[in-house]
């Protein structure tokens, strides 16, 4: 029996991975060079709802894999929800590897990549596919800062296209826009844990509190015992007690990464249907 469940397993692994969407390559061009990205797109004519995905700062893909798994489950999750997505690669386009530990960064989150976020924008306003009044951020870390910057009503397109939908921003770092009086001109929520030690939960919370009145909605999402990087694909799931309080919406229920992950794709699902 051993040999049959083998081939049995083997063909199950087999069958996973032909299910799996394979991204396509686009290029965007840029006032200088060209900007890489990775597109998932819906079968059909369209038009779809678009997200343009933002990586963190260790790069889109790895040696062998143009995304990594962290962003391939999220594209594919959205893909399954019927968007389409698009990956730009800031790093490798620019022929970089990881910057996280990079001192003197020559990709900054509020200057070339805001230029990556507005080229992509341009980009997918051109294609027939895509429904123009329904392109949304997605951001982590680097990339969630970009995306603070790039919603900033001072960052507006010039063009009178639809502006963006919404912005999704997971752990960036807020403190310097917290300093300097953020506001965004289009929904705009915050994901974080409360003991991330790398970006500063009471930096996001500082910002976003002091956009009430003069912004679009923004909002923040902390959940409880979640660090850094609490939504990787790799985290495993399990089931765990959850406090409901319902008189804290801002706020997650659950207390571990892999449980504040499963939180955060239906905050991610809830805030792109707007």
């Amino acid at each position: 029996m051993r040999l049959p469940l083998a081939a049995l397993f083997l063909t199950l692994l087999m069958s996973a991975a032909q299910a799996s969407p394979a991204p396509q390559q686009v290029d965007i061009p840029l006032s200088s060079g060209v900007l890489h990205a990775q597109l998932y797109k819906p079968e059909g004519e369209g038009p779809f709802p678009t997200v343009i995905a933002l990586h963190g700062c260790g790069g889109l893909g790895g040696h062998s894999d143009p995304v990594l798994p962290r962003y391939r489950d999220w594209a594919e999750r959205l893909l399954k929800a019927g968007n389409a997505v698009l990956l730009p690669d800031s790093y490798g386009s620019r022929e970089l590897g990881p910057q996280c530990r990079v001192k003197e960064s020559h990709v900054k989150a509020r200057r070339e990549r805001v230029a990556d976020i507005a080229a992509s924008r341009a980009w997918l306003m051109k294609q027939a596919w895509v429904a123009r009044d329904r392109i949304s951020l997605i951001g982590w870390a680097n990339g969630a800062s970009a995306l603070l910057w790039a919603v900033r009503p001072q960052s507006t397109a010039r063009d009178q296209a639809p502006d963006f939908r919404a912005a999704i921003a997971f752990y960036p770092d807020c403190r310097i826009s917290a300093g300097l009086g953020w506001s965004a001109r289009v929904p705009t929520l915050v994901l974080i844990g409360a003991d991330d030690d790398v970006s500063s939960p009471p930096a996001c919370r500082q910002m976003v509190d002091g956009a009430r009145g003069r912004s679009a909605l923004a909002r923040i999402v902390v959940y409880p015992g979640a660090y850094h990087d609490f939504d990787r694909a790799n985290t495993p799931l399990h089931a765990a007690s959850a406090s409901s309080d319902a008189t804290a919406p801002e706020h997650g229920h659950l207390g571990t990464d892999a449980e504040a992950r499963a939180e955060s794709q239906k905050d991610v699902a809830e805030w792109l249907a707007r």
